[in-house]
This record gives structure tokens, sequence and C-alpha cells, in this order.
């Protein structure tokens, strides 16, 4: 039995899912510890995996109210209720993927004694994962610079393993779904699941332009605070019927996602670790709006490494305007042989195998 523990976001839930996949291919048994409300607690039961959930707590950076029962009740009772899993589970190492859900179930593996191995996914890694990190045998990198931050701990580069879904997707089936034209180029927004609300407004405002050569389909999240989604829609229905077919308004995307990686001339997102690492994986250009403000400032030191390698282009949100983001967005789409050798130097970066490497690494520590 392996435990996998880790979630909150796709960047931390996706990793997972690849190594469990890994592991039932080889027929080994594993289950999930994760929150009680985060990605990982919908999709880990969705492919079949035995899911516990624990509670957690996050420590914010900034002051904020919050930390005092995350920290103070919370985390432990996490930790505790980790503990106990882990007593009953009797797993012969515990693979931890990041982020304040793994935390927990990192502690309880020390204290339960039982073999830890964390993942990093990012350039930058957060907190969780640098404190993480000291109880483990071993942390598996991404990207080779990462090694700095985990002093005395033995790192190995795995990659980010890809979910194996992903690489089936169908050109014609994206197309047939969103009644998209064969001919047009697509482009594919995204801000992560809740979408990023500086994205969808540059977007909205030249909508009109961006659709004059291109068609869209703008995963643009359900934030109700930002009322985002209501507001482009109202931008859509102000379309032409011509142009109006070009644009597929979506709040989130799911199992499509194949479909769309397949179809996309190019890709325009925040530079999480999840969307990098799929981009990556397969080999598709993208134009990357960093989240500024993220911890360690991990989106830029992620977009930053892949254009080194020329596998994208970047936009800083603090230069962004709807016209320059516009000019951005027809100069790549503009220039096929440019996409074509970013994505294949995006490609090159990318760890194929990065799953199997993982479960090689998690059975040398068990034993």
């Amino acid at each position: 039995m392996i435990v996998i523990a880790g979630g909150g976001t796709g960047g931390h839930t996706s990793p997972g899912l690849a190594v469990a996949a890994a592991l039932r291919e080889r027929g080994l048994p594993c289950a999930w510890i994760g929150s009680r409300t985060g990605l990982e607690a919908r999709r880990a039961p969705e492919v079949g995996i035995a899911y516990h959930a624990i509670r957690t707590g996050k420590l914010r950076r900034a002051l904020a109210w919050q930390n005092v029962p995350d920290v103070c009740v919370n985390a432990p009772a996490g930790v505790l209720q980790a503990w106990r899993l882990l007593r009953r589970l009797r797993p012969r190492v515990v693979f931890a993927t990041g982020g304040f859900v793994a935390l927990p179930v990192a502690l309880a593996a020390a204290l339960a004694r039982v073999p830890l191995v964390v993942h990093e996914q990012t350039a930058v890694p957060g907190l969780a994962n640098r404190v993480a990190a000291r109880l483990a045998g071993r942390v598996a990198l991404t990207f080779a610079e990462s090694a700095r931050f985990f002093g005395a701990t033995p790192t190995v580069v795995t990659g980010n393993p890809l979910r194996p879904e992903l690489r089936n997707g169908r050109r014609a089936a994206a197309l047939e779904r969103f009644g998209f034209d064969p001919t047009l180029p697509m482009i594919y927004v995204t801000g992560g699941a809740q979408g990023a609300h500086a994205i969808n407004r540059a977007v909205g405002e030249v909508l009109p332009d961006v659709l004059a050569h291109a068609q869209c389909l703008h995963q643009c999240g359900d934030n109700r605070a930002t009322g985002d989604r209501d507001w482009l829609q109202t931008r859509r229905v102000a379309l032409s019927p011509t142009l109006a077919a070009r644009y597929a308004l979506r709040p989130w995307v799911g199992d499509e996602l194949a479909d769309v990686y397949a179809a996309v001339a190019l890709v325009v997102s925040r530079a999480g670790a999840g969307t990098v690492n799929e981009c990556c994986q397969l080999g598709v250009p993208a134009l990357y709006i960093p989240l500024p403000g993220a911890a360690g400032d991990e989106q830029t030191a992620n977009a930053r490494l892949v254009g080194r390698a020329g596998g994208c282009a970047i936009l800083p949100q603090a230069s962004m305007t709807p016209t320059l983001l516009l000019e951005r967005i027809r100069e790549l789409l503009g220039d096929a042989t440019r996409l074509k050798e970013m994505g294949e130097r995006a490609r090159a970066l990318a760890v194929p195998d990065a799953a199997d490497r993982i479960v090689d690494l998690l059975l040398e520590i068990a034993a």
C-alpha cells in the first residue's frame, strides 16, 4: 500500500492522479489522504482511489485571523487524523504532492515512522514543501534548479507526471464539441479552476478583434465576486452571429481537456505548475501571464524557465493591457513556424516517463 497526500489545486492533484495510474498498472494498491473540499476530494474517488478526508489548515504569509484556527486547531487535528489513518492503512511509503493539504500527512508520516517522498512541481517550492522536505527521505523534482531550496535533503529529478488520458486527445472531437471551424486556429484561454480576473477582462475587451482571425475556448471560472462569467456572456451576446460562433465560454473544462490540447494552436494562461507541465508534456505553445504575488513568485519562475528554452512567450500582468494582449496573440498566431518551434522546445523540457520514475523512487524508498 502506498498513500498519496496532497491537493487543493490542480497543480498538486494531477501528479498524484498520474502516479496512482502508474501504480495501478503495476498492480500496486494506493489510497489518498486529502482535504474535505479540495479538488482531490472529487477527482480521486472519480478514478476509483480509496479516499480519506482530514481537517486541514493553511499558514498564510500575510497576517490574517484565519491563521489562528488553522494553525492552532485544524492543522493539529489533521495531523492526528492522518496519524490514525497511517496506523490503520500501514503504507510502505507516503507520496506527498505538496500544498497545505499534504503537510499534516507528512508530519504524521514522521510520527508514524513511515518513509516519505515529497514531490515539487514548481521552480520555486512553497512553504509547505520546504517544511515537509526536512522529514523526507527524498524530494522528487520537476526542475533540477529547484534542488538549491532543499538543503541537505537528497533530491532527484523525476519530472512532473502527466495524467495519461491527456495524451489521447482528438482535434476533431474538440472542434465538434464547440462547433468550431477546422480552417481557423483555436486559442484556449484559461486562468485555472477559479479563472483569472485580469485575463478574463483583457480578453473580453478585445473579443471581436481576437475572433476576427481565430476562434476561442475561454475557461473563465465562476467567481461570483468578480462577475466575470456574466460579464463575458454579455460581451458574447453583443457579437455578430459569425463571431459568436467562434467563441465558447465555459466556467471550467473537464474531461474534454485532452481534446482541447489536441486542437489548440495557442494557450493563453497563468503559469501554474499544472498548466505549464501539460503544455510542455504535450508540446503546446503558450503565452503565459504569470499570477503576480504568488508565493515566491513561483509562476514567473515557472514561465521564465520555459521561456529560457524558447518554449513559450511571457507577458507580465503589470505590463498587460487589452491592446498589448491582442498584439501578442496576433503576432504568435501569425507565425506558424515560431509556434511549432515553441511547442517542440517546450516538449524538450518534459520528462515523458515521470510517473514511472516516481513509482520506481517510491519503491526504492519503501525498501
